[in-house]
């Protein structure tokens, strides 16, 4: 086998790899963004963060490709003076171009996204502890009324013993929660202080558990925004280059090609 043949053949399996990955990859993309939701943030969050950890993809392919077509011309496989609109890597270099715009974009759309999910985040944190804290008042408040009314601690008696209270049977969880009650009246009762450093310690908890995911919440926004924002940049930046460089080789070859001629 010849040099000609070599490179020919050479030139020609690397096309072949190259439409194979643009194609499925753009393939990909489409699937990604099924279902289309482009007014939800967090749909825009998702597909944003896939569609770069994707994005390498295309760009070994135009690369595959702007080599096919190095090979040939070294080889001076179909050298000529041809329309750039019919040569597959004019629009392989369009597509570089049109992807090193949008990851360009994607980084300031991407970093304002995180930031309004972190901050719902941060408010749904906020609500979930003000529902525990009110639910440790509620708590309080039934200890110091059954403290203060025998009568109404006869009721919560009666109700564990037979299991149902104004006439309605309880369920096994309400049944132990007006245990885990009864059980800290006689605790109390017998330390009375005890009632205040339970609430103190039950509030630490919750607000030691919001502070955490808190955190949390924070460092991870602050992770992914930092991952995608560098990783797009590193795409468009590459995607850029590689279109500009490709007309600008694409306009080279057209003018050797014409002078050949």
């Amino acid at each position: 086998m010849n040099n000609s043949v070599l490179s020919s053949f050479t030139a020609l399996a690397l096309k072949v790899v190259a439409v194979v990955l643009l194609v499925s990859s753009l393939l990909d993309y489409i699937m990604l963004a099924i279902p289309f939701k482009p007014l939800d943030s967090a749909w825009q969050i998702s597909f944003t963060s896939q569609l770069v950890d994707r994005g390498i993809v295309p760009m070994v392919g135009i690369a595959l490709l702007a080599i096919a077509y190095w090979i040939g011309e070294m080889s001076d496989i179909g050298v000529g003076a041809r329309n750039p609109f019919t040569q597959l890597r004019f629009w392989a270099f369009t597509l570089a171009s049109l992807l090193g715009l949008l990851f360009l974009l994607l980084i300031p759309l991407h970093v304002s996204n995180l930031s309004q999910a972190n901050a719902q985040q941060l408010k749904q944190i906020d609500e979930q502890a003000s529902v525990a804290e009110n639910q440790i008042e509620q708590r309080t408040e039934q200890i110091n009324a059954l403290l203060q009314d025998e009568q109404r601690l006869q009721e919560l008696d009666e109700a564990i013993e037979r299991g149902e209270a104004q006439g309605q049977k309880l369920s096994p969880e309400q049944l132990q929660q007006l245990q885990e009650i009864r059980n800290q009246v006689n605790v109390i009762k017998s330390d009375p202080t005890r009632l205040e450093e339970e609430i103190n310690r039950i509030r630490t908890q919750v607000g030691s558990r919001r502070t955490e995911l808190e955190q949390q919440a924070r460092t991870n926004a602050v992770k992914n925004g930092v991952r995608i924002g560098i990783s797009s940049l590193l795409l468009s930046l590459g995607y850029i280059a590689i279109g500009w460089m490709g007309f600008k080789t694409l306009g080279a070859s057209a003018g050797g090609g014409r002078r050949r001629k």
